[in-house]
């Protein structure tokens, strides 16, 4: 009968599995898989021995007649899970060398994606000590048999992955009710890397093959909108994409491997990104924010030539264009290069979408995919190299840890120069496939709550500086349909977290990056958040912390794994990156808790010295964040460091705000528990703070400006 179900669903779903040879392991050995559809046991199932017995459900065994037939038999071992009594009797099961199957879910997924499991089964294995592999079910979510609203499809492939045996850690110093706790957590971050490990070995190679795989599956879904109300499904996104790579030859030479992108949100900017990629050149994307003069300093670090942009963007910046023909860049106008293409070219373009979707580009993974220039608030940006398989690997990471669905809706307006808005507010959504509206500016406080409104995106991405901004002009009622709010770049200070929860009832969820890692590092999600930590490490994170001078507690931040990048541009930056055989140094001083959050403790660089102790200018920022309601939100101070003869340094305050007194910048130190070494010493006010393009302060300019 195996045999034959077997050969069943290898005839319909083009069903495989992998690494079986684990399932020979001895009892008392629990499986557990991830539970996503209602024919689960049936591909898990043709792979087990006899011996092994899937637990179900007695309440919904008395369902149907087929409930009862699938789920009350020889192969399964039914419990009450309403009864006190049913853990110990599959405590009883494995104690006498049973081996068990246990959707830890406990239902079918309502998302596609990992929900919560139950804590019974880390009750389960703390009590036996039985070891446990994890399944990971690929596709079994696109069948047909599924509760989730997303999409699917008949016939589709199919596979179940097994993980390695493994032994879960002993809880010997913790109470019954926390080793279950820990337990549990640990199988769910095994199963999150399982996901994570199967997808980076099993899909595609590259972020072009990625989205070309989605849009052969679904050449009509809407993917793209921008400001012009102009909306993009699958078809016309890569049908573009073919037209463009075609017509770079005519404007860009063979010899140019690097190209410059100069392009704010808008759906030409990953069109052009996809056709750059087809066409074998790699994007550099500028940051037009910077000005001209760190512009053209980035293009000679990639040694561009060329910089595709629009004629509409340049002018609108009103950029010096002499100083780019001075520099031997050459502008490539994307409205000149629309009209040399011929209606004949378009239509051949979609005749070759239409047929044959994947075809016409290559798929290397260990290819640089774009180079991206870092925000320069401590020094000269860096060049930094990102291949397909970093970008992809974050994308992965983040759809692991992540309850995202194929009718969710982004909102993005974030800059595609920062890897944020690139990897995560662009990419992401195109290989996962679903919607996102491109923003053109972060910095329209006013509209940006009124277009999230208009579109009924579920999903925002921020920063503290822009969320700030939001919040003084949004209606309670503008983020109705947002359900994920997702804050990284700089630090989420509680006073905005508070906010938000307050006025528009959303929780923000805080994550970690840095542009050399793709960006992101760690991440709170619905399933595990904490607040005021930045989340837990994503899969495939390795991390070390180095002991740094005066802090106790925690360290300086060193991570390695598959999103962190090839390397600088920069001869010399790249020298010391690749000195520490692949790890990174974030330059952050953080600590970790036991259950693997991250806690940021501030920059090393924004560090001060005083009195032979280390003071984090970030913490006491964070201190004064929204202690002065009496201002106005827009009240803003950033703390800064000079040399001071009998301290070693001294703090210095900078307002934005001219009736601030240093007084009540001092009275809100102390109110926040910081000791004395952490109050200013002097209070400077400015006109306005100087940020990056990021929402960040930019403290080496607001250093310059008061020097």
């Amino acid at each position: 009968m195996i045999k034959l179900l077997r050969w069943l669903v290898r005839w319909l779903f083009r069903f495989s599995a992998y690494n079986e040879d684990v399932l020979k392991a001895p009892g008392p050995v629990l499986l557990v898989p991830n539970h996503v559809s209602w024919l689960d046991w049936l591909f898990v199932g043709v792979c087990l021995d006899p011996d092994w017995k899937f637990v179900t459900s007695l309440a919904t065994a008395q369902t149907t007649w087929l409930h009862r037939l699938i789920m009350i038999n020889r192969r399964t071992f039914p419990i009450d899970p309403t009864s006190p009594y049913a853990v110990k009797r599959m405590a009883e099961f494995l104690a006498g060398g049973g081996r068990l199957v246990l959707f830890a879910e406990g239902r079918i997924t309502l998302t596609g994606s990992l929900m919560k499991l139950f804590d019974g089964t880390g009750f389960l294995l703390h009590k036996t000590g039985a070891r446990v592999i994890t399944a990971h079910l690929r596709g079994v979510n696109r069948i047909p048999w599924v509760r989730h609203a997303g999409w699917t499809r008949w016939f589709g492939r199919t596979s179940v992955h097994f993980s390695e045996v493994f032994t879960s850690p002993r809880q010997e110093k913790c109470s019954t009710s926390q080793a279950r706790e820990h337990l549990t957590e640990w199988l769910r971050q095994r199963m999150v890397r399982q996901q994570f490990e199967v997808e980076s070995q099993f899909g595609p190679r590259s972020v072009l093959a990625a989205v070309a795989d989605m849009a052969a599956i679904r050449p009509r879904q809407p993917v793209l909108e921008d400001a012009t109300r102009q909306v993009l499904d699958y078809r016309h996104l890569m049908t573009g994409a073919r037209v463009l790579a075609g017509a770079w030859p005519r404007w860009i030479p063979a010899d140019q491997e690097r190209v410059g992108v100069l392009l704010p949100n808008i759906n030409t900017m990953p069109v052009v990104l996809l056709s750059l990629w087809r066409a074998g050149k790699v994007p550099a994307v500028l940051n037009f924010s910077t000005g001209v003069p760190t512009m053209l300093t980035c293009a000679q670090l990639a040694g561009l030539k060329t910089i595709i942009t629009a004629r509409k963007f340049i002018e609108r910046l009103k950029l010096d264009l002499q100083r780019f023909a001075e520099a031997g860049i050459n502008l490539v106008y994307l409205e000149e290069v629309s009209t040399g293409i011929t209606g004949l070219q378009k239509l051949a373009a979609l005749a070759a979408q239409t047929l044959a979707p994947r075809s016409g580009f290559q798929d290397p993974a260990a290819e640089t995919a774009f180079i991206l220039f870092t925000s320069g608030s401590e020094g000269q940006p860096k060049g930094v190299e990102l291949t397909h398989g970093n970008v992809l690997a974050n994308i992965r990471q983040m759809v692991a840890v992540t309850d995202l669905r194929d009718n969710d809706r982004m909102f993005n307006a974030l800059p595609t120069f920062h890897s944020f808005g690139l990897t995560i507010g662009t990419l992401l959504p195109l290989v996962r496939g679903f919607y996102t509206f491109f923003y053109p500016s972060p910095l329209h406080y006013r509209m940006v709550p009124v277009a999230v409104y208009d579109r009924a995106c579920t999903i925002f991405l921020g920063t503290n500086t822009f969320l700030n901004g939001y919040a003084r002009k949004a209606h309670p009622y503008d983020f109705f349909n947002v359900r994920l709010l997702f804050a990284g770049a700089e630090k989420l200070q509680e006073a905005t977290a508070t906010f938000w929860a307050k006025r528009f009832g959303l929780r923000i969820l805080e994550g970690y990056g840095a542009t050399e890692c793709s960006p992101c590092l760690s991440v709170n999600t619905a399933l595990a958040p904490k607040p005021g930590s930045v989340g837990q490490l994503l899969p495939g994170m390795e991390y070390k912390l180095e002991p740094v001078e005066g802090v106790t507690e925690g360290g300086r931040l060193l991570v390695r794994g598959p999103n962190v990048m090839r390397g600088y541009l920069n001869p010399d930056a790249n020298a010391r990156f690749k000195a520490l055989g692949g790890w990174y140094d974030t330059g952050d001083v953080v600590r970790v808790d036991e259950q693997g959050f991250v806690f940021i403790l501030g920059r090393l660089k924004r560090f001060a010295k005083v009195s032979g102790e280390m003071v984090s200018l970030t913490a006491v920022e964070d201190a004064l964040a929204g202690a002065f309601p009496h201002y106005g939100l827009r009240c803003q101070v950033a703390i800064l460091s000079r040399p001071d003869e009998d301290k070693g340094e001294a703090l210095i305050a900078v307002a934005n705000e001219p009736k601030l007194t240093l007084e009540e910048i001092r009275a809100a130190v102390k109110a926040k528990g910081l000791t004395n070494l952490c109050v200013p010493r002097e209070l400077k006010c400015v006109k306005e703070i100087p940020k990056l393009g990021t929402g960040k302060i930019n403290h080496r300019l607001l250093t310059q400006m008061l020097a």
